[in-house]
């Protein structure tokens, strides 16, 4: 989100974003190997959803996927399920999935990349994939994350390659596809949570 104007994050949204943004607690590594922070986790502990927002909440299950979206950004991974497991929204099964596959669990992630097919969140994350990945020589293992559309499970599939294999070349290119995958949503809950 860049027109401050019209910005729905709150204040301390947007603390918790810059929060160790960059280290190895903002989406760096594929599978969680750590706890996370405990800076964030001290102020997440004590965060309602409703503080995510400089406006009223319009969309209750979208700020609590938000909140989903944010405990997951700092690698911690219990409270993020916990929340994306009680959320029966599309919304809520992509979250459940970026966890799963985060987690290492492959088949589960794929399970719930397949309850939420016609999220809108998953062509333009397929757009956007798409212009960040053109410019790299080509790759089959890439490209097949985009046969008619972003393929989220083709996307688990090539995590679960690198995953068993650390000095992949194609580990920065998972990790930006990663990042990219994650503010796109997290960009997304925040606009419905707003009513935008």
């Amino acid at each position: 989100m860049t027109d401050i104007a019209t910005d729905p994050l709150s204040p301390l949204g947007h603390s918790l974003l810059k929060l160790h943004a960059g280290k190895a607690y903002a989406l760096l590594t594929l599978p969680v190997a750590h706890a996370g922070s405990p800076d964030a986790r001290a102020v997440l502990e004590m965060l309602h959803p409703d503080q995510l927002l400089a406006t009223p909440v319009k969309n209750q299950d979208e700020a609590d996927a938000m909140l989903a979206g944010l405990w997951l950004y700092h690698d911690m991974l219990e409270p993020s399920h916990l929340i994306s497991q009680s959320l029966r929204t599309a919304s809520g099964s992509l979250w459940h999935a970026i966890l799963h596959r985060r987690e290492g669990d492959f088949s589960n992630a794929r399970y719930w990349y397949r309850k939420a097919p016609a999220h809108p969140m998953l062509a333009v994350i397929g757009n956007n994939v798409a212009l960040a990945i053109n410019p790299l020589p080509a790759d089959k293992s890439l490209l097949r994350l985009l046969r008619n559309t972003w393929d989220p499970c083709a996307f688990v599939d090539l995590v679960e390659e690198i995953t068993d294999n650390p000095a992949d070349p194609r580990l920065p290119t998972a990790q930006m596809i990663q990042r990219l995958e994650w503010q796109l949503l997290f960009d997304h809950c925040t606009r419905q949570a707003a009513g935008h």
